[in-house]
């Protein structure tokens, strides 16, 4: 059997007495305690210190999952995504028996399914709390993150993913996270697994929303490990640098799973809020370089182009205004590079650029459309989120636009309408959505030169 199956149905007894006893029945579900109770007690004679204490000819059999068992605790792990279930295998103190499995057992399925069952549980927020405080449990799963068996990773990932989620981490919890670092540096072998890489991501992403420090950390640690490591052993001792290892994550999802671009964007998008994140950024010219040309490759022939149709702004916002915004950051930090040339670079995005912003137009139209006819609370909510995401966009996208328009010269200029990137048409569009940031601007320096005269 490959993943869970539908809940254990009533035995035949059960059926003829019209049910489970109500005494026997866990909260309002139909779940038998006596059954459970079973399942877990199995668990405890797995991990049992007779059962764990084998020779090495019954290694190979530890590493293999009795059928019948595999059946019943996958049943618990759909069980467990009841609450009034996940509360009883909280009170039993399930977890503490999902604990002694992962820290004893070698059979990589088990370990999947327990750490699968305690992210379901995660999803509680009485639950997680009560989780959260358990220092042991935490160690035990971190040492999760080591596992060389991809599924076990997947919902490792994914149970790091909903703990964060689900509460605020104190940073003294988060920093927990540190000494797994070596586990970005080594899910090089996993690349395949598009979907581990997306639970990473999404990890990787809420640790540096949530704790600066621990980001700055990240970045510094392999600054660090670059500049104090001898040329004679950068073989033996691969250094951590985590902005190509998120080019090399995004590039794997690119193409299978969009949301897991998005997720790498906007890491890369949070690098660039400090100073040592950019310079990770631009310091070494390939990773610049890299950096630069995965971005760019991405505007000028995969988002918003000019045959989409523009309602597709609303599926690509917040993927684009992260790519924007670390091209951005670094067209300001590095403008001498050879790569940022103004004839290769320049044109291209001001094409992009303007073309956001006249679907963003579009899109905005349409919304105000939408609400003029809407009455219902929720969805009206729903257009204020959308307008949101699009002011942001809008925002970054006319910065870069202003510091692209600043860096112009007549001969990209004539080049641009020679070959269509500019035209009355765009530039009438570029200016109207540029005009709000700069009218203050121009209306102190209208007073002056009033006042001056």
């Amino acid at each position: 059997m490959d993943r869970n199956p539908s809940p254990p149905p009533p035995s035949q007894d059960e059926e003829e007495d019209g049910g489970v006893a109500g005494g026997d029945c866990i909260g309002s579900t139909v779940y038998s305690k006596h059954w459970l109770f079973g399942v877990l007690s199995g668990l405890i004679q797995i991990v049992s210190p007779e059962n764990t204490k084998s020779s090495s000819d019954d290694e190979e059999q530890q590493m293999e999952l009795d059928e019948e068992m595999e059946n019943e605790i996958c049943r618990v792990w759909d069980m467990s995504m009841d609450e009034d279930v996940a509360l009883f295998l909280q009170e039993f103190n399930a977890p503490d028996i999902f604990m002694g499995v992962l820290a004893k057992s070698k059979c990589p399925r088990l370990r999947e399914i327990c750490v699968g069952i305690l992210g379901n549980m995660t999803c509680f927020q009485e639950i997680c709390v009560s989780i959260s405080s358990d220092k042991n449990l935490g160690e035990v799963l971190l040492h999760c993150l080591y596992d060389s068996d991809p599924p076990t990773l997947l919902e490792t990932s994914r149970y790091a993913f909903l703990f964060m989620d689900s509460i605020k981490l104190p940073t003294r919890e988060s920093r927990k996270i540190d000494f797994n670092i070596s586990f970005f540096t080594s899910i090089s072998v996993l690349f395949s697994v598009v979907d581990l890489l997306v639970k990473v991501g999404e990890v990787v992403d809420k640790l540096f929303d949530l704790d600066e420090k621990l980001m700055l950390e990240w970045i510094r640690n392999g600054t660090s490990q670059a500049l104090d490591q001898p040329q004679e052993d950068s073989e033996e001792q691969p250094v951590f640098r985590i902005v190509p290892c998120i080019l090399e994550a995004a590039k794997q999802v690119r193409s299978e799973n969009p949301e897991g671009l998005d997720v790498y964007m906007h890491i890369l998008q949070l690098l660039t809020t400090v100073d040592d994140g950019i310079e990770a950024i631009v310091q070494c010219p390939d990773t610049g370089k890299d950096t630069w040309n995965l971005l760019f490759d991405l505007i000028c022939h995969e988002f918003c182009q000019s045959d989409d149709p523009p309602i597709i702004l609303q599926e690509q916002k917040t993927v684009l205004a992260s790519v924007f915004s670390v091209l951005s950051a670094i067209y300001a930090s590095q403008a001498e590079q050879e790569y940022l040339k103004i004839e290769k670079v320049d044109l291209p995005l001001i094409d992009s650029l303007i073309r956001v912003l006249q679907n963003m137009e579009h899109c905005q139209k349409k919304t105000e459309n939408s609400a003029e006819s809407n009455t219902e609370e929720t969805k009206k909510s729903d257009l204020t989120q959308d307008d949101f995401h699009l002011k942001i966009l809008k925002d970054i996208s006319c910065e870069f636009l202003s510091n692209i328009f600043q860096a112009l010269t007549k001969e990209t200029v004539a080049q641009g309408l020679k070959e269509g990137q500019l035209s009355k048409e765009k530039c009438s569009s570029a200016f109207q959505n540029l005009l709000p940031f700069y009218s203050l601007v121009v209306s102190m320096g209208k007073c002056i030169g009033g006042s001056v005269s």
